[in-house]
């Protein structure tokens, strides 16, 4: 082959090296963006939701059902409701009515945590649950299955604690209920009174239960309230 016809040939060849070469430049340049450029907002966003609606799990029992939670008192000024015991079991079905259940298995529902708390007369009870579902999506769907208007059924199953004031909280002692949501969570209460009297004989006193409903959305407030990631730390995947 002559020059003249090798010359296009060397010419396209050597042509085409320079377009790989500044395509894996361009490449490796991206790369090194990537790899060296701070997360967007939308990262940062995303990385909050998902530390969010692991907190169920990563947070201690404690951090989630504080030992007393203030609430203001139905004869005015401020009292303290005394948590008595938190459940080890955290499974979805057993921890509400049967009539719930399978919207909370519809939903996706990961897990239900309770507690039992004690007004500061000794008087009422409340079982607080936290329901942690995959999105908020899925929280305002299955919040639909719980009444709105204060009835206790269906709703959350109370947590009884045997040799203490709460050994009597069983389900035929319900007088209320309420349903909370926010983020990933719902938090569901259902409240009685201490002295073990079914609902259909107690006096209807609507008001000595209120502060049932104030401590479910103060837990429901610190466990959905989102902070800015911190990227340096081990606790974020950012």
């Amino acid at each position: 082959m002559d020059n003249a016809r090798l010359w296009p040939i060397l010419t396209v060849a050597s042509a085409l090296t320079l377009v790989c070469a500044v395509a894996a430049g361009v490449a490796a340049s991206s790369a090194s963006f990537e790899l060296t450029r701070g997360p967007t907002a939308a990262e940062l966003k995303a990385a909050a939701q998902r530390e969010v609606a692991q907190r169920w799990r990563t947070w201690e029992a404690g951090r989630v059902f504080p030992a007393t939670l203030p609430y203001s008192a139905e004869q005015g000024g401020r009292e303290r409701a005394r948590r008595l015991g938190i459940s080890p079991r955290v499974g979805c079905a057993e921890a509400v009515d049967a009539e719930a259940a399978p919207a909370l298995a519809d939903a996706g529902c990961r897990a239900v945590l309770r507690a039992t708390y004690i007004d500061a007369l000794r008087g009422v009870l409340v079982t607080v649950g936290v329901v942690a579902l995959p999105d908020e999506a899925r929280a305002v769907r299955a919040k639909a299955a719980f009444p709105a208007g204060g009835a206790p059924v269906p709703g959350l199953r109370p947590l009884a604690f045997h040799g203490t004031v709460a050994d009597r909280f069983t389900p035929s002692v319900r007088q209320q209920g309420s349903v909370r949501q926010s983020g990933p969570y719902l938090v569901l209460t259902t409240a009685g009174q201490v002295d073990g009297r079914p609902a259909r004989v107690a006096e209807q006193r609507p008001a000595v239960f209120a502060f049932a409903t104030e401590i479910s959305e103060r837990i429901l407030a610190d466990l959905s309230r989102p902070r800015m990631p911190d990227c340096a730390a081990e606790e974020w995947q950012c």
